[in-house]
C-alpha cells in the first residue's frame, strides 16, 4: 500500500515518543510542587482522539465533577475530524501527532479518546511531560500496559482517572460499603460470593469480519499513525472508527468496551483494586486469531474465592455452575461481625479536580482501573486459549502456559 512521503515512521514514532515527551519543559503551576498552588479551578486541556468520546471525559470528571475546563488543543490522524474539533472546542491549535501536543507547557490534563491500542503509550507520554490524566475505557489493550501506566503515574506523581465512574454511585450505598469492608477487612478467606453479569455485552454485535479485503485509505486519514504500535495491516474501512472494537489489534470486542463499566463499581464494591483473578475458564468455540469471536461465559474466582462471572447470553449453554449470591454480614461468624461493625466508612473516592488541585488519588485512579480491566483481558485470554488459565496476581503473569502470557505482554 503506498504511503506519502511526509509520514513518519512507526519505528521512528515509536522510538522518539518517550524521549519527546520528556524533553518538555513544564513549569511548577502545572505541577503543583511545593510551595506552588496546583492548577485553577479551570483547567487547561488537550485532547487526543477526537471522534465521538472526544471530550466526553473532560465534560463528566471535570465540568459535571466540580471544576471547569477548557480545551486548547486536540490531536487527531484524521485532518477533517480534527478541523471539526478545533472549531467545535475553540481550540487554538490542532495536531495530527500528539507529541506536538503533550510538550506543550501550558497544559494542565490530557485527555486520551484513542482507540485503546494507542491509550497507554499517549498517557505514559503525557504524564512523562508533567500532565494529569484523563483516560478513556478501556485503559489498556494488555494487560503490561496497564502496569507501565500505573507505575508512570507514580514514577511522576500524576493524577489519572479512568473514563468510567459507577464507583462514585456505588460508595454511597451503604449495603455496598458494609460488603466492601467485610471483604477488605481479609475476614472471609473462603468466601462463597459469586456476582454475574448476565447479558449486556454485545458478543454478536461486536464480530469481526474475516478476510477483509485491502482498501485505499482515505486522503485525510494517516493510516500508519491510526496503527501506530498495532499491527500495520491494510487499510479496511471496518478496522477503522467505532467498528475498530472488534479486531484484537485495537481493541477486545464486547468484554473490554462494555464490561469495564459493570466492573467499575463491582471492583470497588468487593475490594479487589489490589488484586485480579487466580482462576479462569471461559465456554466458548475455538476463537479467531484476528477479531473478536462467539463466546458463552467466563468464570473467573480470586484467591479468596470470590468469583466474578460474565455470561454473554448469546452463545451455548447459559451460566449454571454456581448460584449468584452476594456477600453478607452472615457470612462471618459473631466476633467477625463486629469486627466488621467497627470498622469506619471507606474513605471518600475524591474527584478528579479535586484530586489535581490536591495532589491525592482520584477515586478512578490508575491502579484500580488496570485492575478493572485486566478482568475484561483475562477473560478474552480464556476464549483465545479455548482453556482454563491460571494468573498469578502480584507477578501479573499467567502461570504455566507461556502461549497465553503472550497475550499478557504483546508486542509492538
Amino acid at each position: 500500500m503506498p504511503r506519502r512521503p511526509a509520514a513518519i515512521t512507526r519505528r521512528r514514532f515509536l522510538q522518539g515518543t518517550s524521549a519527546a515527551a520528556g524533553l518538555a519543559i513544564v513549569p511548577r503551576h502545572v505541577l503543583g510542587g511545593e510551595g506552588k498552588a496546583p492548577p485553577s479551578d479551570t483547567f487547561a486541556c488537550g485532547l487526543v482522539g477526537c471522534g465521538g468520546q472526544g471530550g466526553e471525559d473532560i465534560r463528566t470528571y471535570i465540568n459535571h465533577s466540580g471544576g471547569q475546563a477548557r480545551i486548547l488543543a486536540c490531536c487527531d490522524v484524521e485532518r477533517n475530524r480534527l478541523a471539526s474539533a478545533v472549531k467545535k472546542f475553540g481550540a487554538d491549535k490542532g495536531y495530527t501527532d500528539f507529541r506536538r501536543l503533550v510538550e506543550r507547557n501550558d497544559l494542565d490534563v490530557v485527555s486520551v479518546a484513542t482507540p485503546p491500542h494507542w491509550h497507554a503509550l499517549i498517557a505514559i507520554a503525557a504524564m512523562e511531560a508533567g500532565k494529569d490524566v484523563l483516560c478513556e475505557k478501556p485503559m489498556t489493550k494488555f494487560i503490561a500496559e496497564g502496569r507501565a501506566v500505573v507505575n508512570a503515574a507514580t514514577r511522576y506523581g500524576r493524577v489519572f482517572q479512568i473514563g468510567t465512574g459507577g464507583r462514585y454511585g456505588a460508595i454511597k450505598s451503604k449495603r455496598s460499603r458494609m460488603i466492601h469492608n467485610a471483604m477488605r477487612s481479609g475476614l472471609l478467606t473462603d468466601c462463597k460470593g459469586a456476582v454475574i453479569k448476565r447479558g449486556g455485552l454485545a458478543v454478536r454485535r461486536y464480530l469481526g469480519r474475516v478476510n477483509l479485503q485491502p482498501e485505499p485509505a482515505p486522503t485525510h486519514l494517516d493510516w500508519d499513525m491510526y496503527c501506530g504500535p498495532a499491527p500495520l495491516r491494510p487499510f479496511n474501512r471496518h478496522r477503522h472508527g467505532w467498528s475498530h472494537r472488534f479486531y484484537w489489534d485495537y481493541e477486545g470486542g464486547g468484554l473490554t468496551d462494555l464490561a469495564p463499566h459493570w466492573l467499575d463499581p463491582m471492583q470497588w464494591i468487593y475490594a479487589k483494586d489490589h488484586t485480579s483473578p487466580v482462576e479462569i475458564e471461559a465456554h466458548a468455540p475455538p476463537a479467531h486469531p484476528e477479531c473478536a469471536s462467539l463466546w458463552g461465559w467466563v468464570e473467573l474466582k480470586y484467591a479468596d474465592g470470590f468469583t466474578f462471572v460474565l455470561d454473554g447470553k448469546e452463545w451455548g449453554k447459559p451460566y449454571d455452575r454456581k448460584p449468584e449470591r452476594h456477600v453478607a454480614l452472615s457470612d462471618l461468624d459473631e466476633e467477625g461481625q463486629k469486627k466488621v461493625q467497627a470498622m469506619p466508612d471507606p474513605a471518600p473516592l475524591i474527584p478528579f479536580p479535586e484530586a489535581v488541585r490536591t495532589r491525592k488519588r482520584a477515586g478512578g485512579h490508575a491502579e484500580a482501573a488496570h485492575r478493572a480491566v485486566t478482568v475484561c483481558h483475562l477473560a478474552n485470554i480464556a476464549i483465545r486459549m479455548g482453556r482454563t488459565i491460571r494468573y498469578d496476581p502480584v507477578a501479573e503473569q499467567i502461570v504455566g502456559d507461556d502461549e497465553a502470557n503472550r497475550l499478557v505482554n504483546q508486542p509492538m
